[in-house]
């Protein structure tokens, strides 16, 4: 079941969505609202992941990497994930919506039908699938705000901003690695179309730069503190530096450098977001 509801990207949606929350909040902590917050996207994230595998199913029998994935391995069958994931979906959407509120429930919304009817299928079209995919991904600490505070802010979309920067380098290390099993499968990513990696690397530098700038804005719109703005400058730049390493020698040790770079920089980041907290 783990590997079906995707257990690591779904614990990373919702560490973001309580970080949201914890944030967004004002006042003695309300933990029922937190956990229902918590609870209905843990349960839309479920069934994104279940259906995202039952759609890409022939695609994942091709790759090394998700060859083990339930439904190709067999484990699992179509109409079963069908059921789950749907139920899954539905139920976690009308949760939001009683529990927690409307503007939560329907970014849950947009964040499913972004993921599983806009950027899955653009993964056989064009590599910017991978800047569509960023979206979804995104959402889950803008949830966590509305979750708190029922309103879209700046600083919630500063959140969105900040996730939705940090996964373009992250992700351009993940398909640079995997470009072979990618291109077999007939995934569209930026690799298969730009052999020698030029434009692989401007990106992930790009997007490095551009989440140096959106994580000071916690800073300046006063969510955070002068520890947070340190701690955000340096993982910033730590950041920067690897994915400048990655474009100058595109090999796979510097790409495993950026994505460990990558998983290193969020957890870091959001932890001095919560305990340099100022509102």
């Amino acid at each position: 079941m783990a590997d079906l509801i995707k257990a690591r990207l779904t614990a990373l949606v919702l560490l973001t969505t309580l970080v949201g929350f914890y944030l967004g909040w004002q006042g003695p902590m309300n933990y029922f609202l937190m956990f229902h917050a918590l609870f209905g996207t843990a349960l839309v994230a479920s069934g994104a992941a279940a259906l995202n595998q039952l759609m890409e199913r022939e695609y994942d029998a091709k790759m090394r990497r998700t060859a083990s994935r339930p439904l190709p391995s067999g484990r699992m069958q179509p109409a079963t994930v069908t059921l789950l994931g749907g139920i899954w979906s539905v139920a976690g959407l009308i949760y939001l919506a009683v529990l927690v509120n409307t503007l939560t429930s329907v970014l849950a919304a947009v964040t499913l039908v972004s993921y599983l009817f806009i950027y899955t299928p653009l993964k056989r079209v064009t590599w910017t699938n991978t800047l569509v995919g960023a979206i979804p991904g995104a959402l889950p600490p803008l949830m966590g705000w509305t979750a708190a505070r029922n309103q879209l802010s700046g600083e919630g979309w500063a959140l969105f901003a900040i996730l939705a920067f940090w996964q373009i380098p992250h992700f351009m290390a993940i398909s640079w690695l995997y470009r072979e099993e990618y291109a077999r499968a007939g995934f569209k990513m930026l690799p298969m179309i730009d052999p020698d990696g030029r434009r692989t690397g401007e990106q992930s530098i790009r997007y490095t730069v551009a989440l140096f700038l959106v994580s000071l804005c916690p800073f300046l719109l006063k969510m955070n503190g002068q520890v947070y703005l340190t701690v955000a400058i340096v993982l910033g730049l730590g950041y920067f530096w690897t994915a400048l390493r990655f474009s100058q020698q595109l090999t796979p040790r510097r790409a495993r450098q950026l994505f460990l770079a990558s998983i290193i920089y969020l957890p870091l980041l959001l932890t001095a977001m919560v305990l340099n907290k100022l509102k």
